[in-house]
């Protein structure tokens, strides 16, 4: 059967990688939604090679010109948050692909698990924002979350056949991003064209710096925590600079199952898609045979606080994880305009977590006015 896919975010680096899946695979998946931000260009053109049933921009004040430019197509063409959150309720729909970037993920991923819908998770800040919430309700609906990050796929991948209260810690790599050999001295001067040199992965421009600053990892480790049911002190961060191990598993006897591959996010995200099976790729491949060394270390905490304070979050709970979610939004939106420099991001994340008030067994609208209240006290720190 083919599976009919909703792609919330087809135009960013997740997006246009799963399009690569389904022209590789058109006997598996077609295209029943395709939804942007306000890649008017990009959307458009992608309508017009998948032609699905939906197109849907968020910015509403590009509905007129999509119209416009799609009337060759027999689609319907949608505008709006509200739509977004309708599309991913269609019955034709079987996977949601959520690779929007950020908070306004949360809303649709909700909405799709509770219309029973299988979800290919690529939105870290929905777990990160309301973790708790997410997984009552996948249980509430019988819906599967899937992974896509690719440290999160290798960790899926190696609990496989295993069982998980049998994990004794789940081990996260981290590239250590363009950075990870600065000093603090040289960090306070780097620019966001510095920071988004990543060394190994091509990404969008939020989440190239959120790697840069180690929050990425910070975000994955609260994802983790909820994903896999592991408490935050069993996750351990692993810096290593050759991303070739994605992720790895140590169970209670001491074995440790490790996830190896090139770094292609089209990998994760085909299996993904297509779990339990695997399906054959012409992806690069790892040369174990070319490797001079992999090499792991700790991460360093003075230089990189981010990864700390999503320690910090996680352990404190409530809703702190969705203000350290919505003060590093801001935070990260003012190091790309200039407005900010990159050490007083983590400034402005923990002056907001020590101010926004808390509230320990939040609801779904108490993390609405979380995100607006911390935005602004974030706004009001630069």
């Amino acid at each position: 059967m083919v599976k009919q896919l909703c792609i919330l975010g087809s135009t960013g680096s997740i997006g246009t990688q799963t399009l690569d899946i389904v022209r590789a695979y058109p006997d598996r998946y077609s295209v029943y939604a395709l939804c942007a931000h306000r890649s008017i260009d990009k959307l458009v053109e992608q309508a017009l090679e998948f032609k699905p049933e939906v197109v849907c921009i968020a910015d509403e004040s590009l509905y007129d010109a999509l119209v416009s430019r799609l009337s060759s197509l027999d689609c319907k063409v949608w505008a709006g948050s509200d739509a977004i959150a309708q599309v991913v309720t269609m019955p034709s729909v079987d996977v949601v692909v959520a690779a929007m970037v950020g908070y306004a993920g949360l809303r649709p991923t909700i909405d799709a698990i509770k219309a029973g819908k299988t979800i290919a998770l690529a939105n870290k800040e929905t777990l990160v924002v309301a973790g708790e919430i997410i997984c009552d309700l996948a249980m509430q609906h019988h819906t599967s979350i899937l992974p896509v990050d690719s440290e999160h796929s290798a960790i899926f991948q190696s609990l496989v056949g295993e069982d998980r209260s049998e994990i004794e810690k789940i081990l996260l790599t981290a590239s250590g991003g363009p950075f990870r050999t600065f000093s603090l001295e040289q960090m306070k001067t780097v620019t966001a064209a510095d920071a988004l040199k990543h060394p190994n992965w091509e990404m969008g421009a939020k989440i190239t710096i959120d790697s840069a600053s180690m929050m990425n990892k910070g975000f994955e480790v609260i994802e983790a925590k909820w994903l896999f049911g592991v408490p935050v002190e069993k996750i351990q961060v692993l810096v290593h600079p050759q991303s070739i191990v994605h992720s790895a598993v140590q169970f209670t006897d001491g074995a440790i199952k490790v996830q190896l591959g090139a770094p292609d996010m089209r990998l994760p995200i085909q299996y993904a898609l297509s779990f339990p099976e695997r399906l054959a790729s012409d992806f690069p491949r790892a040369d174990l045979f070319a490797l001079k060394d992999l090499t792991f270390e700790e991460p360093d905490l003075k230089r990189f606080p981010n990864l700390g304070l999503a320690y910090e979050a996680m352990r404190r709970g409530g809703n702190i994880p969705c203000v350290l979610n919505a003060a590093n939004e801001v935070a990260n939106l003012a190091f790309r305009e200039g407005r900010c420099g990159f050490l007083q991001m983590s400034d402005v994340i923990s002056s907001t977590m020590a101010k926004a008030a808390f509230i320990q067994k939040p609801t779904y609208e108490d993390y609405v006015e979380t995100d607006k209240e911390a935005r602004k006290i974030a706004e009001s720190l630069l």
